[in-house]
């Protein structure tokens, strides 16, 4: 079965974007992006990998689903494909699909869109964003990698949005490149009651 990663920069008060979805505030330097090429180079969107000479096979991820509002960021720049060398898919209710074909645009239950893709052969499916579909997949994710941000936001999106949901995670590993921590977290087991 192939493992469901949320990987995504989040600042120390667990906002992964401004009320507005602002970005621009974390950290995407040089030192960061170099790391991000080397050990996670399938998060990299597929023209900065071009930018980069990066043309190597994915490592951890070779499909990638995302909420609306994420896939809207590329798109509105007219990035209709932003993980080509991705099997990609949207979860949205909202969206009308695109005329790219390398994109699946799905209003389905997305807890039934993961479980079909972790069920199939491949490396790790990577959910990129946002805390919305975070919170109904929390069932489903069995990995965090944080890239947790040297700022407070204040206010904004959170990591995961939904109810009330204790579920358990624990550290594996944190590495510090610059400023920013990535934190690897596993999935603890479900207590017994």
């Amino acid at each position: 079965m192939r493992p469901l990663t949320y990987f995504i920069a989040v600042s120390q008060d667990g906002f992964i974007a401004g009320p507005d979805g602002e970005t621009d505030r974390f950290e995407q330097g040089p030192e960061l992006v170099g790391h991000l090429a080397e050990q996670y180079p399938e998060t990299l969107p597929t023209p900065a990998r071009h930018h980069l000479g990066i043309d190597h096979p994915p490592r951890h991820f070779d499909a990638v689903v995302m909420g609306a509002a994420t896939y809207r960021v590329g798109a509105d720049q007219g990035l209709t494909s932003p993980y080509a060398h991705l099997q990609q898919v949207v979860v949205s209710g909202s969206l009308r699909p695109v005329a790219d074909p390398a994109v699946r645009i799905t209003a389905d239950e997305p807890a039934e869109v993961v479980a079909e893709l972790k069920a199939g052969d491949g490396l790790g499916v990577w959910l990129c964003g946002g805390g919305v579909l975070a919170g109904q997949l929390i069932d489903e994710i069995d990995r965090l990698v944080l890239k947790r941000q040297p700022l407070v936001l204040g206010s904004g999106r959170p990591l995961f949005a939904g109810s009330y949901r204790p579920t358990g995670f624990r550290l594996v590993d944190r590495v510090t490149v610059g400023d920013v921590d990535i934190e690897r977290y596993e999935r603890t087991p479900e207590p017994s009651i």
